[in-house]
């Protein structure tokens, strides 16, 4: 099951989940930096000051991956 604990390099491969994480963090499927990220499980890249994300934005988008129950 695909959560906000699993890797980026996962989650980008399931197009719901882009679609989940794209809209809190809209360059997450285009941005060229991803690739360098690819390796961190998207909790951990979300903790980074640079992604501008609230913790209630990220409690919020791990109940929204949660809920979509994506393999």
């Amino acid at each position: 099951m695909l959560t906000i604990d699993s890797k980026v390099k996962e989650l980008k491969k399931n197009p719901q989940a882009v679609e989940i994480i794209t809209k809190l963090s809209p360059g997450f499927a285009t941005d060229p930096q991803m690739k360098l990220v690819q390796g961190l499980t998207l909790r951990k890249l979300m903790s980074f000051p640079q992604a501008g994300v609230t913790p209630e934005q990220v409690e919020a988008l791990a109940k929204e991956l949660e809920d979509a129950n994506l393999e």
